[in-house]
């Protein structure tokens, strides 16, 4: 499995694992943070992670050529 495949996969249980936790997080108290905006911040970045890989698998950096 490329290195893409597997951050595609990170990115997308990041995502969804924020969503969950963004829904069911909502009444639940901890001391330091509360989960629904753990869930908010989880689910940004697992969608941050899934553009950044799309984008470079549909745009792969250009190669050099030796000279």
């Amino acid at each position: 499995m490329s290195a893409n495949v597997k951050s595609l996969i990170i990115g997308a249980v990041m995502l969804v694992g924020g969503l969950i936790l963004w829904m069911v997080g909502g009444g639940v108290e901890i001391p330091v943070f509360s989960l629904d905006k753990v869930g908010i911040v989880l689910a940004v970045l697992g969608g941050i992670e899934l553009v950044i890989t799309a984008s470079v698998m549909i745009f792969p950096p250009k190669k050099k050529l030796d000279r």
